[in-house]
């Protein structure tokens, strides 16, 4: 199946920012998606926005940290349609912060949310998309795996291990699956500053509206991926602003 139109999608960190923005962009080419968040209530205006245009969607709370809130997500995609074509590995952190402030929760969160969560989602649709003998993972890194910025450093480390497990996976994926990392750099998304200090949100905030490209752009970049015919792997996509060094 190449297109859009009829592929399943499931994404995570699908209530705001990138993962929002990717599934109003697919459904409008005809995908059908399974949406994955943590907070109810936005994940379902996501879906509501979606099927009041006609959309196809639905959508089921889940913590990526947890293997079976993502078994839940690939069950329920079997469930309603059959199969999963595409899985699109979104939900993230991003407290930065340097690491004299010693903010060991936020850098669980970070390995929790990037590492052990892209491996849950790896455990849950690679045994579906083996039977199928066809699937797509979409994983979504960061710019920062290719630089390190200070104070960055572990949200770097993690978005890293990213890049590496999708390169990996690549690898042993075989001919009848495709995996792509998608790497966007400065974003618009309500992730930027939060967590940080108050002086570091608010220069991250100004250079948000200064130079941040929309959540658009990496909808457009991860739809551009999931069209190729099938024998077609886009392995690698980086997303920035012109002006981002």
């Amino acid at each position: 199946m190449s297109g859009v139109e009829g592929k399943v999608v499931a994404i995570t960190g699908a209530s705001s920012g990138i993962g929002a923005a990717t599934a109003i962009y697919l459904a409008e080419k005809g995908a059908r998606l399974v949406l994955g968040a943590r907070r109810e209530d936005r994940l379902h205006a996501v879906v509501d926005q979606i099927t009041a245009r006609g959309g196809s969607a639905v959508g089921t709370v889940i913590d990526v940290t947890r293997r079976e809130d993502l078994e839940r997500l690939t069950d329920t995609a079997v469930a309603r349609f059959g199969r999963l074509d595409v899985l699109v590995s979104n939900a993230g952190t991003m407290a930065v912060s340097p690491f004299d402030e010693l903010r060991q929760d936020d850098w669980d969160a970070m390995v929790a949310t990037h590492i052990t969560g892209l491996l849950n989602g790896i455990g849950a649709a690679l045994p579906v998309f083996r039977r199928q003998r066809s699937g797509q993972f979409v994983n979504i890194a960061s710019t920062a795996a290719y630089v390190v910025k200070s104070p960055q450093a572990v949200y770097a480390a993690t978005k890293t291990a990213v890049k590496v497990l999708t390169e990996g996976l690549r690898q042993e994926s075989g001919p009848h699956l495709r995996v792509t990392l998608v790497s966007p750099g400065f974003t618009n998304t309500e992730g930027v500053g939060k967590g940080a200090s108050p002086e570091a949100a608010a220069a991250a905030a100004r250079q948000r509206d200064e130079i941040a490209i929309p959540p658009s752009a990496i909808a457009s970049a991860i739809c551009y991926a999931i069209q190729q015919p099938a024998g077609v792997d886009i392995s690698e996509i980086v997303v920035r602003p012109t002006v981002q060094a």
